[in-house]
């Protein structure tokens, strides 16, 4: 008798658009696997080529458990009616953020993230392009006053990272804090780390 794989009864919508940053997408990917997190991604075609430029022509975002043409604007996660745990856009560039907040979307990426907008449900934005001119903060201050989580990745150094990688992992976990999802490569202050040390 084979033993039956446990169903996935939280679903997460993961937006990858063109800023330099390919590994957050894949650190996300990798994480939300751990947790058994049923998986819904769409990816911009600047960030396939992000990829590559970053990780070479064969590398791929997924496995997902479903994903789709960034034109495809009848997918089901361009529905209020679908219900998701939130939406993470990693990493999120200043095109993609400047469109959803003016909620004239023209692709599913930024489509589902209006919905999650709508709907109250939790959008994080890895706004990953530096340095930010008033215009990009002036954004950012209408999508935080809309109920979005911007959360640029910056590293933790507390976290005690030895490689990139920690970096972008710890960076990655905290976005999922953000949508109530607790990831094992979380290193946490007075937790995980010594308690006699100041943050």
């Amino acid at each position: 008798m084979t033993e039956k794989t446990p169903k996935k009864t939280e679903r997460v919508i993961v937006g990858v658009s063109g800023a330099s940053g390919a590994l957050y997408a894949l650190s996300l990917m990798k994480q939300l696997a751990q947790l058994q997190i049923e998986t819904h991604l769409v990816v911009s075609k600047s960030a396939r080529l992000t990829l590559a430029y970053e990780h070479g022509q064969d590398a791929r975002f997924g496995p997902a458990d479903h994903e789709y043409s960034a034109t495809d604007v009848g997918a089901p996660i361009a529905s209020g009616s679908f219900k998701t745990r939130g939406m993470i856009v990693a990493p999120c560039s200043i095109k993609t953020m400047s469109e959803i907040a003016t909620g004239v979307t023209s692709t599913l990426l930024t489509r589902a993230a209006d919905v999650c907008l709508k709907e109250r449900r939790p959008l994080v934005l890895m706004v990953r392009e530096t340095p930010f001119h008033l215009g990009h903060l002036r954004t950012m201050t209408a999508l935080a006053e809309m109920g979005a989580i911007i959360a640029p990745p910056l590293p933790a150094f507390y976290a005690e990272p030895s490689t990139v990688e920690d970096m972008v992992d710890q960076s990655v976990a905290r976005c999922l804090d953000l949508i109530g999802l607790d990831s094992p490569l979380t290193r946490r202050w007075g937790e995980d780390l010594e308690k006699g040390r100041r943050p």
